[in-house]
């Protein structure tokens, strides 16, 4: 199967997964540096999901970009990634307007723990689907950070249990790692045939 239809579609999830989480930022109440200081946590909690949404989109589109062709395999393991991310908003949410306590914060970084395994999945299936001398597998070669973060979302959860602004700190750190640019896989996708 082409690839194409695949990447739209996600491309528009992911969109509209932005979009959502855009549409829980509210004005402030009062026109003042008060005012915008009493939504700082939300716009901080919707900045750190918005980062994640953008390391999935930046490293699905990536990673798709070395795929020749796509299965079934692939494509449930895409929708199982997507369902994950489509949580966001609401794990986010829930985070944001319970005052970042401790269940919340859990389900927060239980869903980023669950998004992480589902785009290993992904990633593992289109390697299948390539071969071991793939692109794809030639190019996340040894993935340290794809084996690190969910380590780092299991601390961040059990730190969570014990204080809330502990796990999401973890869950923080996990994002800063992907906002390196990961230049072996760019290497990669600027050798492949139709970039």
């Amino acid at each position: 199967m082409n690839k194409n239809r695949l990447e739209a579609f996600s491309d528009g999830v992911l969109a509209i997964i932005i979009t959502i989480m855009v549409l829980e930022l509210h004005v402030p109440e009062e026109p003042t540096w008060h005012g915008l200081a009493s939504v700082l946590p939300t716009f901080l909690s919707y900045l750190l999901s918005f980062v994640y949404v953008g390391i999935y989109w930046n490293n699905h589109h990536h990673m798709i970009h070395l795929a020749d062709r796509v299965n079934g395999a692939i494509l449930w393991s895409n929708l199982h990634l997507l369902f994950w991310l489509s949580l966001i908003p609401f794990s986010t949410r829930w985070m944001d307007e319970s005052g970042f306590v401790q269940i919340p914060v859990l389900t927060y970084g239980i869903n980023l723990l669950c998004a992480a395994i589902a785009y290993f999945v992904l990633e593992q299936a289109l390697i299948r689907k390539q071969g071991r001398d793939g692109a794809l597998a030639r190019a996340v070669g040894r993935d340290w950070k794809g084996k690190a973060s969910p380590l780092i979302y299991l601390i961040g959860i059990a730190l969570g249990v014990v204080q809330p602004l502990l796990g999401l700190a973890a869950y923080t750190v996990v994002a800063l790692i992907w906002l390196i640019p990961d230049r072996r896989v760019e290497h990669f996708v600027t050798r492949a045939p139709g970039d």
